[in-house]
């Protein structure tokens, strides 16, 4: 008999963005905030009932095809709060532009229950339902403003380049199950101990699989669609995007390398190089030519994926702790930095040139000094959190003898800082093209001063992040 308790934050959820699917049919434009708050409360009780049937060790159901553990609900709580600061920068963006509708906070909550999915899937088809679930959410999500060409044709990019992905990820799937005879994560682990690791079929299946993975992570040579997705959609849409699916992500390279390939992994760790070294050589280096700040924030989110990948190759606890803490304070940070774009635009103008952050600490210094601690933060300065996340990952790497790795990635780095201080540059040091003071509501000033705030508070406090994500792997 299945133990639906453990499943109840996916019940409740899926539940309650039914209920808002309804109620927003009979909610007049003037009154959609209604559908706003609706969505709020529904990740609000998520999160309470998440917290409430969290395990101390991991418990499984629906016969082994799902999983509760307590690296499940740190990353899925992580997601909540992100997506719900998601929704609260959007609110004033999708206003502005008259798209304030209540498909997007559904949308945006089936996001949710997919990445919910992915993140507790223990058995490959689980882990398609909940991919597939995301992945259609964000196609349409994408294409939401319609009557943007520019939306519509970045749905487009993704959609064929994503089905291109799935189509990866199904193949390898297929391949491992042929050569285990298994869909259960458990059990294709015991299956791959007691094979030869140089079976064929099963590495195969594992390249199939990587690629799958690399795809829905980001990382180069599978990076194609970031740069034009982040540019084409809705900023609200780039924000939901960048944020809390790389959690999701990290998860299902957690439950399927890690968990359920573990004894290949000098076959995976192989491959992960090359992804890792890759992603930040691209990453940095294309970043350093845009002039657009969404697509350089999308080469910059290519970069961080090489380091989030640096921590899952080392293959040890600390290692995928250290991965952990990357992505969890990544994507609270990329958020910021999307949410800057939402501050400064109008409805007249999407205000996502770098041209456009020129002199802001003129116009608003509180605003600019908030960027500036992300800017930080993304470069790895201290004492902000992104030191510290990098340094996790650094050390996890020296750890298991791969000094030259880290090395390269200290480079990249290196080169990566110019884009993020030209950021500041423009800021502080041009010359503004319109004294006009910067108009910013108090809702967005508050929640944009919070989410940098944090970056900074976590920085110089990190102990207790860093001891939740240790404690997952102990």
């Amino acid at each position: 008999m299945p133990d639906f308790v453990l499943a109840s934050p996916e019940i409740f959820l899926l539940t309650a963005a039914c209920i808002v699917l309804v109620a927003d049919l009979f909610i007049s434009d003037e009154n959609r905030v209604l559908t706003y708050v609706l969505a709020q409360l529904s990740l609000l009780g998520t999160l309470v009932a998440t917290i409430v049937v969290a395990p101390t060790e991991a418990s499984y159901t629906f016969s082994g095809t799902y999983i509760s553990d307590p690296m499940g609900t740190v990353l899925k709580c992580a997601i909540y709060l992100v997506i719900a600061m998601v929704f609260l920068y959007s609110r004033s963006y999708l206003k502005d532009r008259d798209i304030f509708k209540g498909e997007y906070y559904v949308l945006g909550l089936f996001g949710v229950l997919g990445m919910m999915i992915m993140v507790s899937a223990h058995n490959f088809l689980t882990i398609y339902l909940g991919l597939e679930l995301l992945s259609l959410s964000l196609y349409a999500m994408v294409a939401f403003h319609k009557q943007s060409m520019q939306a519509a044709e970045a749905a487009m990019k993704y959609f064929i380049l994503g089905a291109i992905a799935s189509g990866m990820l199904l193949y390898g799937m297929s391949m491992l199950y042929g050569a285990t005879g298994t869909l259960d994560i458990t059990e294709l682990a015991t299956a791959i101990q007691a094979k030869d690791s140089n079976d064929i079929v099963l590495i195969f299946g594992l390249v199939f699989v990587v690629v799958g993975l690399a795809f829905k992570l980001g990382a180069v040579p599978f990076h194609m669609w970031i740069p034009d997705v982040y540019h084409g959609a809705p900023t609200s849409v780039t924000m939901y995007i960048s944020s809390a699916p790389k959690i999701a992500g990290f998860a299902l390279f957690m439950r399927l390398l890690a968990e359920g390939m573990g004894d290949l992994h000098a076959s995976w760790q192989d491959m992960l190089v090359i992804l890792a070294v890759l992603s930040l050589a691209v990453g940095n280096v294309i970043a350093l030519a845009q002039s657009n700040l969404k697509r350089m924030l999308a080469y910059s989110t290519i970069s961080h994926v090489g380091f989030i990948l640096l921590g899952i190759l080392a293959g040890t606890k600390s290692g995928y702790a250290a991965a952990m803490f990357y992505i969890i304070t990544y994507a609270a940070t990329a958020m910021a930095g999307f949410a800057l774009i939402i501050v400064l635009s109008r409805r007249d103008s999407e205000a996502d040139n770098l041209s456009d952050l020129k002199g802001l600490a003129k116009r608003s210094p509180w605003i600019a000094f908030m960027m500036l601690l992300l800017m930080f933060s993304m470069t790895g300065v201290p004492p902000t959190v992104g030191f510290y996340a990098k340094l996790l990952v650094l050390q996890s790497i020296v750890d298991i003898n791969m000094v030259w790795l880290a090395a390269v990635a200290v480079g990249f780095s290196v080169i990566g800082a110019f884009y993020y201080l030209r950021v500041v540059k423009l800021m502080f040091f041009d010359e503004v093209e319109t004294d006009k003071p910067l108009e910013v509501s108090a809702e967005m000033n508050i929640a944009f001063s919070m989410n940098s705030l944090a970056v900074l508070f976590v920085g110089l406090f990190p102990g207790a992040l860093i001891a939740m994500c240790a404690a997952v792997f102990a």
